[in-house]
C-alpha cells in the first residue's frame, strides 16, 4: 500500500497543465442560470415555493418511512419521484433499509433538480441545454453508487476478499492516472487483449501509398471479378479506421470486399507537434483529393465511389462542394455514415460547441501545436458518463475488477491527436458558425461553398440513438444538399453499433422512406421499418453506380507496389 500511495502522489504531482476551458463550462454559464433563477423567484415566488414544499414533503415523508423501516428491518416502499435505474440493480438497494433510504433520497433530489432546470425561464435554448447537461453531470457524480461507504456491492466485496478488492482497485486507479499523465480517465478495455493487425484489423490488404497525412490501404480481392468503379472510404480521424474491421464476423471492410468491390481505406496519421500548421484544407487537398487521385490511377478509372464516416463525412461534403465548383466529376457517388453538415441543431454534442470550449481548445493547441487525444476522448465519454465513466470506474476501483477484453471499447480508447488549426477551424467555422449550411464556406480558393453545391448521387445512413451525430440533424444535412438523387436510411442503435451491424447479426433493423417531407419527424412517421441490417440495401444502391464486372485487382500491381501489409504503420499506437 505504501508503494501504491507513493506512485499515486507522484502521478498526481506530474499532472500536465491544460487550459481551464477544457475542464468544463466557465462561470458565465452558471451565473446566467443563477440570474435566471432569481428573476423567476422575484416574478413567480409561488411556483418556486410550491416546488420546494413538494420536494421537502417527499423527502421528509420518505425519511420518516425509512426510520420505521430501520426499526423493523423492512425497507420503505418505493417513494414518489423514484425511477428504475440500472445503477441500483443490486438487490441490497431494495432489501436493506439503509441503502434503500440512500437510493430513494438520491432519486428524489435528482428528480427535483432536473425539474427545476427544465422549468427555468430566462435562458435561451442553447444555455438551457448546457445547464441541463452539466447539472445532470453533477447529479450523476454524487450518486451513492460512486462512493465506497454508500455502495453495498463494493462494501460486500471488500469484506468477502478481506480488503483485497480495494487494493486491486487502488492499483487500477494508479495505473489509469499514470497512463494519463496525472489526469484521470478510466481504462475501458484490457489493453493487452488486442493487437492491431494481430487479432483485430486483420482483413488482408496492402498499404500502397503514403504521404504526410495518410496511408492508403488497398484490400485484396476475394472474388474473381470486381465492380469497375472502386470505393474510397474515409474514416474519422478522431479515432482509427479499424472500427470497420474489428473482426471478420462484423467487419464492414471484409464484407464490402466479399461483395466484389475494389476497396481503398484511408488510415490517417496520428499528428504530433510537427503538424501544428495543418488546416482543414490540408486534410481535403492532401487527404481526400489525393486518395481519390491515387485510387483512380491504380484502377485506371476516371471516377470513384466515396464513403465518409462522421467528421470525415462532414469534410467529404465540403470536398464534394469544392469539386462541383471546379467542374471535377471524380466522385460518382457518395455515402455518409452518421454525418452532420448542418449544425443548426447539433444534438447532445451541442453542449460542447460553445465559445468557452472552443477557445480552450484554441489556446491549448496554440501551446502544443495539437490537441491531445485525451481531451476529445474524455469529452465523448462524458456524453455517456453512466456507461463510460462511473460504471467502469466502480468496477475497476471499488470492486477491483480487471477491464474486460472488449474490442469495441479497446478501439474507443485508441484515440488520435488533432492538429490545432484543423480542429479549431472545424469547430468554429463548420459547427458553431454552420457556414457550409448557412453562411458559405471558403475552402482552397473557392468562396461561399454550400450544401447546395453537393450534386452527386448520395446515400446517408444515420443512427436512431446516436449521441454524437443526431439523426434529425443528419436528415436535415442531406435534405439541404443539391443532389437530385438522395437516399436516407435510419438504422436502429447508436453511433457505432448502428453502423457496425452485419447482416448475420440481425440485431438492429432500419427505416427507409423517400425524401421530400417537411421535417425529419414527418419522414420518420411515414417511414417503413425493415428487420436486420441496412448493409444489403445499401449495396444494391451502390451496385447500380459501380459499373460492370472486371477482373479482380491485386494490391501489388502496377506503379503502386506494396509498401507494407495492412493495416499499416499509421494505425499503430504512437510512442508516448
Amino acid at each position: 500500500m505504501d508503494e501504491l500511495t507513493k506512485r499515486l502522489v507522484a502521478a498526481l504531482a506530474a499532472r500536465r497543465a491544460s487550459d481551464p476551458g477544457l475542464q468544463g463550462p466557465g462561470p458565465e454559464l452558471y451565473a446566467k442560470a443563477m440570474a435566471a433563477y432569481w428573476v423567476e423567484m422575484a416574478n413567480n415566488p409561488g411556483k418556486l415555493i410550491e416546488r420546494q414544499v413538494s420536494y421537502w414533503g417527499h423527502a421528509v415523508r420518505h425519511a420518516m418511512e425509512a426510520q420505521q423501516a430501520l426499526a423493523t428491518g423492512r425497507p420503505a416502499p418505493r417513494g414518489e419521484g423514484t425511477q428504475d435505474d440500472k445503477r441500483f440493480s443490486n438487490p441490497l438497494w431494495d432489501e436493506h433499509p439503509y441503502y434503500n433510504f440512500l437510493k430513494q433520497q438520491y432519486q428524489i433530489s435528482a428528480a427535483a433538480i432536473r425539474e427545476q432546470v427544465q422549468d427555468l425561464d430566462g435562458l435561451n435554448e442553447d444555455d438551457r441545454k448546457r445547464v441541463a447537461f452539466f447539472s445532470q453531470q453533477i447529479v450523476d457524480l454524487f450518486s451513492p453508487t460512486n462512493f465506497l461507504a454508500t455502495n453495498p456491492e463494493a462494501m460486500q466485496k471488500a469484506v468477502e476478499t478481506e480488503g483485497e478488492s480495494l487494493v486491486r482497485g487502488l492499483e487500477n486507479l494508479v495505473r489509469d492516472i499514470e497512463a494519463n499523465h496525472g489526469d484521470w480517465l478510466v481504462t475501458l478495455a484490457d489493453p493487452d487483449a488486442f493487437q492491431v493487425g494481430g487479432n483485430i484489423a486483420t482483413t488482408p490488404g496492402s498499404v500502397v501509398y503514403r504521404n504526410r497525412m495518410f496511408e492508403l490501404i488497398q484490400y485484396a480481392p476475394t472474388t474473381e471479378k470486381v465492380r469497375q468503379v472502386p470505393i474510397v472510404l474515409f474514416p474519422p480521424w478522431i479515432n482509427k479506421f479499424y472500427i470497420l474491421d474489428l473482426k471478420p464476423q462484423n467487419s464492414l471492410v471484409k464484407w464490402i470486399v466479399d461483395q466484389g468491390y475494389t476497396l481503398f481505406v484511408v488510415s490517417w496519421v496520428n499528428p504530433d507537434a510537427s503538424y501544428a500548421d495543418v488546416t482543414l484544407g490540408d486534410y481535403v487537398e492532401h487527404g481526400f483529393i489525393e486518395a481519390m487521385r491515387v485510387a483512380k490511377e491504380i484502377t485506371g478509372q476516371k471516377q470513384v465511389n466515396t464513403i465518409g464516416y462522421c467528421i470525415a463525412g462532414t469534410t467529404l461534403s465540403a470536398t464534394l462542394a469544392l469539386l462541383s465548383r471546379r467542374g471535377d466529376d471524380t466522385v460518382r457517388s457518395a455515402t455518409f455514415f452518421t454525418m452532420l453538415a448542418d449544425f443548426s441543431d447539433p444534438g447532445e454534442m451541442g453542449v460542447f460547441l460553445d465559445e468557452d470550449f472552443v477557445s480552450g481548445i484554441e489556446r491549448e493547441a496554440a501551446v502544443k501545436g495539437y490537441l491531445d487525444k485525451f481531451f476529445m476522448g474524455r469529452t465523448f465519454t462524458y456524453l455517456r458518463s453512466r456507461d463510460l465513466v462511473y460504471g467502469p470506474a466502480i468496477k475497476s476501483y471499488m470492486l477491483g475488477e480487471a477491464p474486460p477484453a472488449f474490442d469495441l471499447l479497446y478501439w474507443n480508447g485508441d484515440g488520435t491527436n488533432l492538429p490545432g488549426p484543423m480542429v479549431t477551424e472545424y469547430l468554429r467555422r463548420l459547427c458553431i458558425e454552420n457556414r457550409l449550411a448557412e453562411g458559405g464556406f471558403d475552402l482552397l480558393g473557392e468562396e461561399g461553398l454550400t450544401l447546395d453545391d453537393v450534386k452527386v448521387p448520395l446515400t446517408s445512413i444515420a443512427c436512431e440513438t446516436d449521441h454524437i451525430a443526431n439523426w434529425p440533424g443528419a436528415w436535415r444535412s442531406v435534405a439541404r444538399m443539391g443532389s437530385k438523387e438522395k437516399t436516407f436510411i435510419l438504422s436502429q442503435s447508436g453511433h457505432i453499433a448502428g453502423i457496425v451491424n452485419p447482416p448475420t447479426k440481425k440485431k438492429y433493423g432500419h427505416y427507409v422512406n423517400e425524401l421530400g417531407q417537411e421535417s425529419p419527424e414527418d419522414w420518420f412517421a411515414q417511414a417503413e421499418f425493415h428487420e436486420g441490417s441496412w448493409w444489403g440495401r445499401w449495396e444494391e444502391w451502390l451496385r447500380s453506380r459501380s459499373g460492370r464486372l472486371v477482373k479482380a485487382r491485386e494490391p501489388d500491381e502496377g506503379k503502386f507496389p506494396e509498401i507494407e501489409p495492412a493495416p499499416g504503420h499509421y494505425v499503430l499506437p504512437a510512442a508516448e
